[in-house]
């Protein structure tokens, strides 16, 4: 799956972004890209994130690559709603597309040419279920003796008993 993420739409979706943008919208892009890496290696998904420079003069399109996130900056007078449009036009019959985006007629128009509509508050969902999963293995982890037999998987233990009763 491709998750195209129209970034500020995204952002002002999430109470926790939204608030570090009021302070430094800087911190929340970076902080947008962070979480989102995590997550695509976790669930194996190309994520590209779409931030608007319409308004920016003089602006030029710019890609970035961030831990297997793409970071695009649209060009000057194209929005990022443009930009995934165009992509998911091009792009939607040979990978599967969700786009994150809370705007209803960018919605309309990215099902229309075959793309999958998710809206901001499921992606944070998924983001936050998948968030919490890490921190209780962590502290399972951390609960468990420091036995190097606890730390192993069962397979390995298995594999290395069979070998153990094979030297007797």
């Amino acid at each position: 799956m491709h998750l195209m993420v129209d970034g500020y739409n995204f952002i002002n979706a999430w109470d926790y972004l939204r608030k570090i943008a009021e302070d430094d919208l800087d911190s929340a892009r970076k902080k947008l890209i962070d979480i989102l890496a995590d997550f695509s290696g976790y669930k194996g998904y190309k994520i590209t994130i779409v931030f608007d420079s319409h308004l920016v003069k003089g602006a030029m399109r710019k890609k970035e690559t961030f831990s297997n996130v793409e970071i695009v900056f649209t060009k000057e007078g194209e929005t990022a709603d443009n930009y995934i449009e165009q992509y998911v036009y091009k792009n939607s019959k040979n990978e599967k597309i969700g786009v994150v985006t809370s705007d209803y007629l960018e919605q309309l128009i990215i099902l229309g040419d075959g793309a999958l509509r998710i809206p901001p508050r499921e992606l944070i969902y998924e983001i936050e279920h998948y968030r919490k999963e890490i921190e209780k293995k962590e502290k399972e982890k951390m609960h468990k003796s420091s036995k190097l037999e606890d730390t192993l998987e069962d397979d390995i233990i298995r594999k290395l008993e069979k070998f153990k009763k094979n030297l007797k």
